[in-house]
């Protein structure tokens, strides 16, 4: 049995001044199309965060649907999508009965018939080939009950422990542990934060396992495989070869421009995890940043090559200078306008100010201090928890946080 596991496709995204990604998408999805045939896949896995947004474009639904469409072209027999905490439970379920003709099965969230997350796949031949436990992102209700008075330390621990108990509900489900006797592999997907692994900025905080409390331990040994989503840089968890995330497809934001774009292609041998590669994703489009002196940001604008990409560059600059605010806007406009916007386009651009200071009779080079709109929300309200008492403030950023999340929901 060989399967694809991607995720984290966030189809609809609107990046900086609302520049569409539909065209990268796209390009994204049609090399899956060819890559799940070429590969042999017989199951694709994708967890979680299929849309940017709980409520998707028309363009990002076509997409979607087009996708789905054209994998039934393909050698593929099943398609397994489970919800992200960007997607809507209600848009990704809505055609869920319809999907199921076309071997498509949709987890949006955790359904009312708890059992519903155990999918029995079949082989080439007609037997059963894999055991999918098609574990959504689990939001607050799914894990935890509020309990009045709880300190911080007691709800993170409910928080834990509701985690392990769902995962641990699925892995002994009687469809599961006796297709694993019989020799049939069990895969196992979900949607949340590891401990220990390394995001971008461009991932929303979950405030369900936000602090990185979920182990690979929590995940039973019956799983063979664990598919996760939310994390854009694949990476292992735990060091544990068989619990990845496979990362996003394409680079959701600057912070990621040296992050690795794959898919994972497993291969299932006798009930065991026998091969997982991982392929390359070839991009349509660069996102770059440039920071540094005037001087050198203008060169390197000026010498881009933008050779082996379909699409124009999105650019980031960063200058640090000792001119004014004016002086650096003026020599970058300057530039940017006389650029070919058919290689790259500056989507961002600040200045932070050098200024010389003699405290001493000593000069010393220090940047002023950023404008507002270089924070992010989250940096602010840190800087006013500054002022409020220590042993206060987990508790406080973590409501906020969940606030913040319930706001872009």
């Amino acid at each position: 049995m060989r399967v694809l596991h991607t995720a984290d496709w966030h189809l609809g995204q609107r990046f900086i001044s609302g520049h569409e990604r539909t065209d990268e998408h796209r390009h994204f999805l049609d090399w899956l199309v060819q890559t799940v045939r070429e590969q042999g896949v017989e199951v694709l896995i994708v967890a979680g965060d299929v849309f940017d947004t709980g409520s998707p474009s028309n363009q990002a639904l076509e997409l979607y649907y087009s996708f789905l469409l054209q994998m039934q072209a393909t050698g593929c027999r099943d398609i397994v999508v489970v919800g992200g905490n960007h997607d809507s439970p209600a848009t990704l379920n809505a055609p869920a009965r319809l999907l199921r003709h076309l071997r498509v099965h949709v987890v949006g969230c955790v359904p009312e018939c708890f059992e519903d997350q155990v999918l029995v796949l079949n082989d080439a031949a007609g037997q059963p080939g894999l055991v999918v436990c098609a574990v959504p992102f689990l939001r607050d209700r799914d894990v935890r009950l509020s309990v009045p008075g709880e300190s911080a330390e007691e709800r993170e621990q409910r928080i834990k422990q509701g985690i392990a108990d769902h995962y641990a509900r699925v892995a002994e489900h009687e469809a599961v542990w006796q297709h694993k006797a019989a020799g049939v592999p069990v895969l196992a997907t979900g949607h949340l934060y590891a401990a220990g692994v390394a995001p971008s900025d461009s991932e929303r905080t979950i405030h369900v396992g936000n602090l990185g409390q979920v182990t690979a331990e929590h995940f039973p040994e019956i799983f063979d495989y664990v598919a996760l989503g939310h994390i854009h840089r694949p990476q292992r968890v735990g060091g544990r070869e068989h619990i990845r995330y496979s990362g996003s497809p394409i680079a959701l934001s600057f912070s990621e421009v040296d992050h690795p774009k794959e898919v994972l292609v497993l291969e299932f041998v006798g009930g065991k995890l026998a091969t997982l590669a991982a392929l390359p994703v070839p991009g349509a489009r660069r996102l770059v940043r440039f920071h540094g002196p005037l001087d050198e940001v203008i060169g390197r604008l000026t010498s881009y090559d933008n050779t082996g990409y379909t699409l124009p560059a999105w650019v980031d600059v960063e200058i640090r200078s000792e001119l004014t605010q004016l002086e650096v806007a003026d020599a970058l406009l300057k530039v940017i306008g006389e650029l070919d916007r058919r290689h790259l386009e500056v989507l961002n651009r600040r200045h932070f100010r050098l200024v010389k200071l003699k405290p001493l009779g000593e000069a010393a080079d220090e940047p002023l201090t950023r404008s507002l709109h270089d924070f992010t929300e989250r940096e602010v309200f840190e800087q006013r928890l500054d002022t409020e008492p220590a042993e206060g403030r987990p508790e406080l950023l973590r409501t906020f946080d969940e606030l913040l999340e319930s706001m872009r929901g």
